[in-house]
């Protein structure tokens, strides 16, 4: 009480003087404020930004890209992913060539402020190089805060509501068998949730295990050379056929999911959704493109087949009205897209008081470190959805050691401070992005019959 009064008479004085020396270095006020300064955390060293690297490295032949946050503490760093492997290399000259620069010195415990300068240090902002960028930089400060508290970064987020995240698992084949077969063969390892994906007869299809983006790279692809087919309409005909074909041999105690992928016009969306409500999916994803947003308050009023959408999401002007308007059950951001694990946690604490439910895109193409983060959020979120599950392949797990653990279906952080993830610089340096392909050539090449490019 004291130095309120202090501040006030000063405040006071100050006015009536005109406020001449009430800032000055002589002023009682000024020193106060000074006194005021945020002091380290238990007597803990200041900390500062000495440092950011990108690490690019491919084990399994995908392109990911790291960055390793740096301080002047010895021992003490932290990794987050900022993995846009169709643009790694802009991502690299993004973090390497403007938000080193930007935040060298700075202290890394202040994880909001650096968030919210770096997204308008470019002056335009959102999109997804300059998001992954920074998407990188929030998780690694993350890492860093929970390493220095001693703990995961689930109990800095609130501590766990759940023991470990329930993982889908992704079965493909190129007829409805071969997607029952790889269905049972996950359902084996006590996977509860299944996402199903079969090919299309003589066309091009997503996910169906192999025979997407068949054309070679030296052939030049365009609407008078359209190669890689795709159809919609044959594509709509068969995918109930495919739930009809499971229900009846796999029961009604697994959970299952399809992805659309954004192929298909609003109404061919709209039919579908119909035609698969008598399946009980878990849910059905990305049935229309993100262009096409204001379309899902139509498909909202058609069914009530549960909508997951968002992986192609980058800023709040997306996402927020599908969230607000409750007409999406669950989010699918990808963390490094939308810009990290700050901005992910904000909206996984507006969705739970919407009714939607969290389901970050996880696929191969994010990194273990990317997994993590998202994990640490899952644990500590009431309304966690979903886990996209990826079995991280050997040469991964060598190079990044402390893989978050899969088991009977489950994704089980491996509670060591921070993400708990670190990686092997000198191994990862052995996996060089593959020569020749700089992104994935495959996007943008699918085309429908008469050359119309299709969406993606």
């Amino acid at each position: 009480m004291k130095d309120r009064r202090e501040v006030l008479l000063w405040m006071s004085a100050g006015a009536m003087a005109g406020g001449a020396d009430l800032l000055s270095e002589r002023s009682p006020l000024s020193s106060l404020w000074a006194q005021q300064k945020p002091a380290s955390t238990r007597g803990l060293p200041a900390l500062k930004i000495t440092d950011i690297k990108t690490i690019l490295t491919a084990p399994n032949k995908i392109r990911l890209v790291i960055v390793k946050v740096l301080t002047n503490e010895p021992g003490l760093y932290g990794l987050g992913c900022a993995t846009f492997t169709q643009r790694a290399y802009a991502v690299q000259t993004a973090i390497e060539r403007y938000l080193k620069p930007f935040l060298a010195g700075r202290d890394p415990d202040e994880i909001e402020d650096i968030w919210q300068s770096s997204y308008v240090s470019s002056y335009w902002r959102n999109g997804p190089v300059l998001f992954n960028a920074m998407s990188g930089v929030d998780m690694a400060l993350w890492d860093i805060k929970g390493k220095r508290a001693n703990m995961p970064v689930y109990q800095l987020l609130g501590g766990k509501c759940r023991f470990a995240a329930d993982l889908y698992f992704h079965a493909s084949g190129r007829d409805f068998k071969e997607v029952e077969d790889s269905a049972r063969k996950a359902m084996d390892k006590g996977y509860r949730h299944i996402r199903v994906q079969v090919a299309v007869p003589d066309l091009a299809a997503y996910g169906a295990g192999g025979d997407e983006g068949a054309s070679q790279d030296e052939e030049v692809i365009g609407p008078t050379n359209p190669r890689d087919i795709w159809e919609p309409a044959a594509y709509v005909r068969l995918v109930p056929r495919l739930f009809e074909y499971l229900r009846s041999k796999l029961g009604d105690d697994v959970e299952l999911l399809h992805d659309v992928h954004e192929r298909v016009s609003p109404h061919q969306a709209i039919s579908l959704c119909k035609e698969l409500e008598r399946y009980r999916l878990f849910f059905l994803e990305d049935p229309l493109p993100p262009e096409e947003n204001d379309h899902f308050r139509l498909l909202r009023q058609q069914c009530s087949t549960p909508l997951a959408m968002g992986e192609l999401f980058n800023t709040q002007h997306e996402y927020v009205p599908l969230i607000a308007n409750r007409l999406i059950d669950y989010i699918r951001i990808h963390l490094s897209q939308i810009g990290g694990l700050s901005m992910a946690r904000k909206v996984a604490a507006m969705a739970e008081f919407f009714g939607v439910k969290t389901a970050w895109h996880g696929p191969g193409d994010c990194s273990p470190v990317g997994h993590a983060a998202g994990l640490a959020l899952e644990l500590a979120s009431y309304n966690f959805g979903i886990h996209e599950g990826y079995v991280f392949p050997k040469e991964t797990r060598e190079v990044f050691p402390g893989c978050p653990e899969t088991k009977n279906g489950y994704l089980y952080a491996n509670e060591s401070p921070g993400f708990g993830v670190d990686i092997d610089e000198k191994l990862a340096a052995k996996f060089p992005f593959p020569s020749g392909r700089t992104f994935d050539y495959y996007w943008g090449k699918m085309r429908r019959r008469n050359g119309t490019v299709i969406r993606p």
